[in-house]
């Protein structure tokens, strides 16, 4: 765990959670697995605090526990969780893409919350979708569960693990700490449930005040009501599906750069087949068919079976082997090689992202050669990549600093003399792919302190904002005239919304960074991941 990680992560906590699960999330990440005593001892926060923070915590899957045989129970914190929090924004749009704007607000609802029952996720969705609607129209909530049904079928979101059954015995004490379990086979089982009604709207205070006694009279309906029929059945974001959904969006943008749109279409169509089939972690896809392939392609799409044929043969023997032939049964087998895309993916970034900001085109030109070639003495990288002897060293000595090649001597004698040794640059990709790992964790903590300066030193001119907006909305719903409201609008200088616009345009522009830098992460990480993990 390097320490950009870290402060990484204590800002994430900060800017989500508050201070206090803050510090002892960051305490948790440092120190490793500790029982509620030390974490007491150690943080100086109350009892009742600690332990507030942790359920918020354990609730959000950003920190888990486990019984020692001693008897007590430690709580780790899980660094990887804690930073999927920065590709939030990510998921939701991509909900947004796949689902509309129910399946948004269902994967947002979710990652707010941590765990929520299906019942509460529909109803709080159906609610939200009508505070938007126009007057007289109401979000059902057969419509709300329906998405959220695609959802769990597309794997998407899943079932919370859950305290087993076990017949109760008035002597035997209750365990320190419950173990959660869950089948496989259930964890994409959605409950039937017969959700009948529409979403409602937010009453107003004046609503409130005249129908005061009728909203009680609900409220004590509401609280004398059964609980809902999944009461106990939590469900959660499913991180890795989202994440096999970008791996599979940049292997079909790979193969359409390849080649063209047709392949791509094509790869999209066997990568869709074998979503919910293949692992994310697997180094294959499952076999499909020619047949298969050919039945499931795009009603659009006025492809021949012959014509797939030859588009499938000509990804199987393209070198890059995005397509792999597996048999010849049902008029081909084919696979799409996941572990392949991975090993090419990082190039990109390594290449075209770092070394020409920061060492120039020309070091990028050298350090594309080392990767081709593998091993290249200082000499043939000057001829190879035609750049004078002084200026090829120079720039060679940078990168060897910087870390982004690596320096391998070979001697002809035991006694490693100078003149009998050769000495071969090459690229160590998963040491440079960690180093850049670790910058992007870097920039990310530097983009989100700037944020934060940025709006501490506007935050009276922020509050004045926000103040005026709430009066011009009260006074516009109660009815005032033009000159009022202009006259509140002008409570706000010239200067003043001049100096607002720059600090919104500024914190767009830092928002937009984090995602960019996030999507560098990704494939880097995802890199790192596949050359620990042997197929």
């Amino acid at each position: 765990m390097t320490q950009a990680e870290i402060k990484l992560c204590s800002l994430l906590l900060q800017e989500h959670f508050g201070e206090i699960v803050e510090k002892i999330g960051t305490y948790l990440i440092r120190t490793g697995p500790q029982p509620l005593r030390m974490i007491v001892n150690d943080t100086g926060l109350v009892l009742d605090q600690v332990k507030k923070a942790l359920c918020v915590l354990i609730q959000h899957n950003l920190v888990t526990y486990q019984l020692q045989k001693r008897g007590f129970v430690e709580y780790e914190a899980q660094c990887k969780r804690v930073l999927r929090i920065l590709r939030y924004p990510r998921y939701i749009y991509t909900a947004k893409t796949l689902y509309n704007d129910t399946g948004e607000l269902i994967v947002e609802e979710l990652l707010l919350n941590g765990k929520m029952t299906m019942s509460a996720v529909v109803r709080k969705v159906a609610d939200r979708l009508t505070e938007t609607m126009e007057d007289g129209k109401t979000m059902d909530y057969a419509d709300v569960s329906n998405t959220f049904v695609r959802l769990a079928d597309t794997h998407f979101v899943q079932r919370c693990p859950l305290v087993p059954e076990t017949p109760e015995s008035p002597d035997a004490p209750p365990p320190p700490a419950p173990t959660l379990v869950i089948n496989e086979k259930d964890m994409y089982v959605v409950p039937r449930l017969n959700l009948v009604g529409k979403g409602k709207r937010r009453r107003s205070c004046d609503e409130e005040e005249e129908g005061e006694p009728k909203a009680k009279k609900q409220k004590q309906d509401g609280e004398s009501s059964e609980p809902p029929p999944d009461d106990g059945i939590y469900w959660q974001v499913n991180i890795d599906r989202f994440h096999q959904h970008f791996r599979d969006q940049g292997i079909v943008s790979a193969v359409a750069n390849r080649m063209d749109q047709t392949s791509s279409e094509i790869v999209r169509t066997m990568l869709r087949m074998s979503e919910v089939t293949t692992s994310s972690s697997a180094p294959y896809t499952q076999p499909l068919s020619s047949n298969e392939i050919f039945r499931s392609l795009p009603a659009g799409y006025n492809i021949v079976k012959q014509v797939l044929d030859q588009y499938l043969t000509l990804l199987a023997d393209d070198p890059l082997e995005f397509v792999g032939k597996s048999g010849d049964s049902g008029g081909g087998m084919y696979t799409v090689s996941i572990l392949y895309f991975w090993t090419l993916s990082p190039f990109r970034p390594l290449i075209y992202f770092p070394l020409p900001l920061r060492f120039g085109s020309r070091c990028a030109r050298i350090f594309r050669l080392l990767l081709r070639k593998k091993h290249l003495e200082q000499k043939q990288v000057e001829d190879f990549a035609m750049i004078p002897a002084k200026e090829a060293k120079d720039m060679l000595y940078k990168m060897l600093s910087e870390n982004f090649v690596s320096l391998q001597e070979i001697p002809k004698t035991p006694d490693h003399a100078p003149s009998r040794t050769f000495y071969l640059y090459t690229v160590n990709v998963p040491s440079s792919a960690r180093m850049l790992l670790h910058r992007c964790y870097k920039s990310v903590a530097n983009l989100m302190e700037r944020r934060q300066y940025e709006t501490k030193e506007n935050k009276r001119l922020l509050e004045k904002s926000q103040r005026v907006e709430a009066i011009l909305a009260s006074m516009q719903a109660t009815g005032a005239e033009e000159a009022q409201l202009q006259e509140i609008e002008e409570m706000i200088t010239a200067p003043e919304r001049q100096q607002l616009e720059n600090l919104k345009r500024n914190v767009n522009k830092i928002d937009a960074s984090e995602n960019q830098v996030d999507e560098t992460i990704f494939v880097l990480e995802s890199f790192i991941e596949s050359t620990v993990k042997k197929p």
